[in-house]
């Protein structure tokens, strides 16, 4: 654990497609702000975020525009680009008032290289896409006077090691920070689960595999909760229209309130139904970690190269298992036949449905809670931090994990067994 050697004062530069705050539904890049200034301010240091109004943060709040855009398909539009416009400006503001010794930032690089956001101090940018999304081949060629690989105060930290191979060519990279998230608040269940269900959650569409988590939960004969956002996109509500004909039962809990009975008032009768695959909608914070609680396995059966992938890691600080192809930064965080099984196809994530019952929960919790932790992402962008302060360079650091010896064995010999068959009411 990095230990502070002097109080840092660091503005965050939020992002407002949303609030941050630590009860939302789908935000990705909000919940990770939330944690960095959550973990932050818990080192002693001053963490300020320049935000919307409507944002609830641990450390000090400095308020930008009165409401967040309130969807990500909102900032791409005229009256989004003018909040945004509104937000960038009020933060230079902030930053420039003398007592900022860095900030921390999530977009807008090329605010940053154009000269329209131009603070004296450092500027440590957290990547959240891959490199071909990231609009940095776009930015160079519409503007070759202006780019260069390198900006004097301006730091990019990728999340994932898989994610740094993707910018070597772009942008120079820091050191990889994983994201983390506050352990303790996630609601382990060591005992047996109660559910008997599968689980899989994220955005709706294709990428995310939602299709291939219906047809895993079929093959093996085991009951799927589906859940998450249907975006204001074509081929996102496209994907979503081919989903229902192989949905069961469509219950939207995205209103329940939160309270010591959820499971029996909200989550039992679904349960008890004897339908097959449910879909229950967009969860927030509270309402997803009691799904993530009683299930027996989360699929992530992902197409595309994921950055990262917090569903993993709150999967995981639950207790339970992750069934997951091994594509992006997937092999970087699951620990295969530890705290899941990653696999290469729809047959072997069916075998792996089999093979849930020897993963120790344990293993799931402690892995989350030593390798990614909000206290363990905080403590390095502290270290970043001081580092870039300090004009110290970043070593490149080796990869977190390495293959244990005999895991990969191990595992097959699991997936090879008898599976066992299991027969829902129909």
């Amino acid at each position: 654990m990095h230990v502070v050697s002097k109080r840092l004062n660091i503005l965050h530069v939020a992002t407002i497609n949303k609030p941050i705050t630590s009860q939302m539904g789908y935000g990705p890049i909000e919940s990770v702000i939330y944690n960095i200034d959550k973990g932050l301010h818990a080192l002693g240091h001053r963490s300020i975020v320049a935000c919307s109004s409507d944002s609830t943060v641990t450390g000090e709040k400095y308020e930008t525009v009165a409401h967040s855009l309130g969807d990500y398909c909102h900032a791409g539009t005229p009256e989004g680009q003018a909040h945004v416009d509104l937000h960038l400006s009020r933060a230079l503001a902030r930053a420039q008032m003398g007592d900022i010794n860095i900030i921390h930032m999530h977009e807008w690089f090329d605010r940053v290289y154009t000269g329209s956001f131009h603070p004296s101090v450092p500027i440590v940018m957290t990547l959240h896409v891959p490199g071909y999304d990231s609009g940095v081949m776009e930015f160079r060629e519409l503007h070759p006077d202006t780019f260069t690989r390198s900006h004097p105060l301006l730091h990019f930290t990728p999340i994932s090691d898989y994610q740094r191979r993707q910018y070597t060519d772009l942008i120079p990279v820091t050191k990889t920070v994983p994201h983390g998230i506050d352990v303790e608040d996630y609601l382990f269940k060591q005992e047996s689960n109660r559910g008997n269900y599968l689980f899989s959650i994220g955005r709706i569409t294709e990428v995310k595999g939602q299709d291939i988590a219906i047809a895993v939960a079929k093959q093996a004969g085991a009951r799927l909760i589906l859940a998450g956002c249907v975006q204001n996109k074509s081929e996102d509500r496209a994907f979503f229209t081919r989903l229902q004909q192989s949905i069961d039962l469509i219950v939207d809990v995205s209103r329940e309130p939160v309270n010591g009975d959820y499971y029996d008032k909200v989550m039992k009768p679904i349960l008890s139904s004897d339908k097959q695959i449910i879909y229950i909608g967009e969860l927030d914070t509270a309402a997803k970690k009691h799904w993530y609680r009683h299930a027996q396995a989360t699929l992530f059966p992902i197409q595309w190269g994921e950055p990262f992938g917090m569903v993993l890691i709150e999967s995981m600080a639950s207790g339970t298992p992750v069934l997951a192809f091994g594509e992006g930064a997937v092999p970087e965080i699951v620990r295969h036949a530890e705290t899941g099984f990653v696999v290469d196809s729809v047959e072997s994530m069916v075998q792996a449905v089999g093979c849930i019952e020897h993963i120790d929960r344990r293993n799931c919790w402690t892995h989350v809670k030593t390798h990614f932790s909000i206290q363990r992402m905080a403590a390095g962008y502290a270290a970043l931090y001081e580092q870039l302060i300090n004009d110290v360079p970043v070593p490149v650091p080796v990869p977190v994990f390495s293959p244990i010896p005999g895991q990969v064995e191990q595992s097959l010999a699991l997936l090879r067994k008898p599976i066992p068959q299991r027969n829902l009411t129909s």
